[in-house]
């Protein structure tokens, strides 16, 4: 536990979780706002791609945020480890976007998005690192237990 808690402590978890809420905030106000279609010369298929470019933003800060939240739980005591570890509890898949078409967005729509993408890579590689150092600790607490049980 020692090893997870120096890779994400409570103040780091509450700057993310900061900046997942103001993004999907941001987002949610692009997305509302009708200045895409304002911005952009729309033919059907820009206005398809944007419209699944926003579901792809959503469910990638959704995905932050709940994981985030779990993190919370986690270091508040609310979770046990086992719990937080879950398979149900992972960091889910971020689906990619399709940068030709984010090319043609207007720019403000491309920063949102682009956002949304590195928040969730920097989330990715966070969860990964942790996995990896549970699966560590995992292995040298198993060599310890053997080691107590052979003497």
């Amino acid at each position: 536990m020692e090893i997870r808690e120096s890779l994400l402590t409570p103040k780091l978890i509450d700057a993310l979780y900061t900046e997942a809420m103001v993004l999907a905030d941001e987002a949610r106000s692009y997305f509302e706002s009708g200045r895409f279609h304002e911005e952009s010369d729309l033919d059907n298929r820009l206005a398809v791609s944007f419209s699944c470019e926003s579901l792809k933003v959503t469910t990638r800060l959704m995905h932050c945020i709940a994981w985030l939240l779990n993190q919370k739980a986690l270091h508040s005591g609310e979770l046990s480890a086992g719990e937080a570890w879950n398979h149900d509890r992972v960091l889910g898949a971020g689906p990619d976007s399709d940068q030709s078409m984010i090319a043609l967005f207007p720019a403000e729509a491309g920063q949102i998005i682009r956002a949304s993408e590195e928040l969730f890579q920097r989330l990715h590689r966070l969860s990964a690192n942790m996995e990896r150092e549970r699966e560590a600790e995992s292995a040298v607490q198993d060599m310890f237990r053997r080691l107590q049980s052979a003497f």
